[in-house]
């Protein structure tokens, strides 16, 4: 359960650093309060998961998952460049995330 935990944590991040985009320097008034809401989710969940995952391991596999989704988002969404080298060091994360689940209890 703490590795679904971990998910929703890292889906819940995504969607913050998602919405920050909107939030111009964070001067408009409701994409700031979805970021805070957005936010304070994602950081229960990678809470709930760190009393089952150890810390290091849930903090960094959260922070990959907040990354690789913003990657994926920039690229699909916001036609940002799918660079050799970015999907590269992308493959890379993901296999960090996947190796840090099989090694960890």
């Amino acid at each position: 359960m703490a590795w679904v935990y971990l998910l929703i944590a890292g889906a819940f991040e995504i969607s913050f650093t998602t919405a920050m985009r909107y939030t111009d320097g964070f001067t408009k008034l409701w994409p700031t309060i979805l970021v805070l809401v957005l936010a304070t989710i994602s950081i229960y969940f990678v809470t709930k998961a760190a009393e089952y995952i150890p810390l290091g391991t849930a903090y960094a596999a959260w922070g990959g998952i907040g990354a690789m989704g913003a990657v994926v988002i920039g690229i699909f969404y916001y036609g940002e460049p799918a660079t050799f080298w970015r999907l590269f060091f992308l493959s890379t994360l993901i296999g960090s995330i996947a190796g840090l689940k099989l090694v960890t209890n």
